[in-house]
C-alpha cells in the first residue's frame, strides 16, 4: 500500500498544548504541522522564544511546520457593505482589526521563516452582503501580500472561508484569474465551500486551476441551515472525500491534506474526535 500524500493537522485541533497534539499526531502517522493557536496564543502573537518552543516540539515528534495559519485579512473591511450575519466568524484568540493588518503582515512573514514553513494562509475580510462590492479591494490587498511574500520566496495562500468575502470554489478561481501572481495560491477547503452552499466536488473543484493549489483543509459536516454541523471526516456522507482525494492526485497535485477536525468529538471530547478524524485521513490518502 501507498500513501498518496502526506498529511498534517492544525495543531490545536488535537489539544491546546502542543506536546500533546504533536505526540498524538505522530502517532496515527502524521509528519506535518499547522500552527493556530499555540501556548493559548494566536499564532500571530507568539514571541520569537515561544515559536522555538514550538518548532522544537514539533520537531521531536517528526512534524514538520508546513504553514502559518494566521488570522490575515480576517477582519472587517471599512467602508463596505455590512457583515453577513448569518456565518459564525471564528477568530481563534486574534483580536486585531483592519488597521493592525500592515502590522500583522510583516510579522507573519518573520514568524513563517524562523519557522522554515513556506505557506502563510490568508483570507479575504468577513463576508458582507455583497461580497461582489468588496472584490477589487480584496484583489489589491492580497496583491500587495503577494508581492511582499516574493521578496521572502513564500506563499500566500488564501483559504476559501465561508465566512469571508471568497469563500466558493467559483469566487476563488476569479480571484486566482484576475490576480496571476506566482506567489499567490489557495489553500482549498471543500467543506467550507459546501457551507457556502457550492457542491465542492466534482463541481467547484472542477473550476479551480490545479496548478495553484499549495495546500487542502480536511473536514466534513452537514449542514442545517445555514450553520454546519461537523462530524467525523469521511462519514458524513455528503463531501466526496474519496473522489476528492482521487482527482487531487490524478490532476498533479503533491502537497499536503491538512486536518482541520472542527467536530467536536463523542461526548465533547475534542482529542477524541481529531484522533478519529486523523485516522480516516490516513485511510482516504492510501491506497
Amino acid at each position: 500500500m501507498s500513501q498518496l500524500f502526506p498529511v498534517a493537522a492544525i495543531t490545536d485541533e488535537f489539544s491546546s498544548d502542543i506536546e500533546t497534539a504533536a505526540k498524538s499526531m505522530a502517532s496515527i502517522g502524521m509528519t506535518g504541522a499547522e500552527l493556530r493557536m499555540v501556548f493559548g496564543k494566536n499564532i500571530i502573537d507568539l514571541s520569537d522564544d515561544e515559536l522555538d518552543q514550538a518548532k522544537a516540539v514539533c520537531a521531536a515528534h517528526g512534524l514538520e511546520v508546513i504553514g502559518i495559519a494566521s488570522p490575515l485579512l480576517k477582519c472587517v473591511l471599512p467602508n463596505a457593505p455590512e457583515v453577513d450575519a448569518r456565518f459564525q466568524q471564528d477568530m481563534f484568540a486574534a483580536k486585531h482589526n483592519f488597521e493592525d493588518q500592515p502590522r500583522l503582515n510583516a510579522r507573519a512573514f518573520e514568524i513563517a521563516k524562523r519557522m522554515g514553513a513556506r505557506i502563510v494562509r490568508v483570507f479575504s475580510y468577513w463576508r458582507t452582503v455583497d461580497p461582489d462590492a468588496c472584490f477589487d479591494r480584496v484583489i489589491a490587498a492580497l496583491g500587495s501580500l503577494a508581492g511582499q511574500a516574493a521578496q521572502h520566496d513564500l506563499i500566500i495562500g488564501l483559504e476559501n472561508e465561508h465566512a469571508c468575502n471568497i469563500a466558493t470554489a467559483a469566487e476563488t478561481a476569479r480571484v486566482l484569474a484576475a490576480l496571476d501572481h506566482p506567489n499567490l495560491k489557495m489553500v482549498w477547503d471543500p467543506a467550507n465551500a459546501f457551507v457556502s452552499g457550492e457542491t465542492p466536488f466534482p463541481e467547484g473543484y472542477r473550476k479551480l486551476p490545479v496548478s495553484r493549489i499549495a495546500h487542502v483543509h480536511a473536514k466534513d459536516c452537514t449542514i442545517e441551515g445555514h450553520k454546519p454541523i461537523w462530524g467525523a471526516l469521511g462519514e458524513c456522507g455528503v463531501i466526496d472525500w474519496k473522489g476528492q482525494i482521487a482527482a487531487l492526485y490524478n490532476d498533479g497535485y503533491r502537497g499536503w491534506v491538512s486536518l482541520e477536525t472542527h467536530w467536536p468529538g463523542p461526548g465533547g471530547n475534542k482529542h477524541e474526535a481529531s484522533m478519529i478524524c486523523g485516522r480516516n485521513l490516513k485511510s482516504l490518502v492510501t491506497v
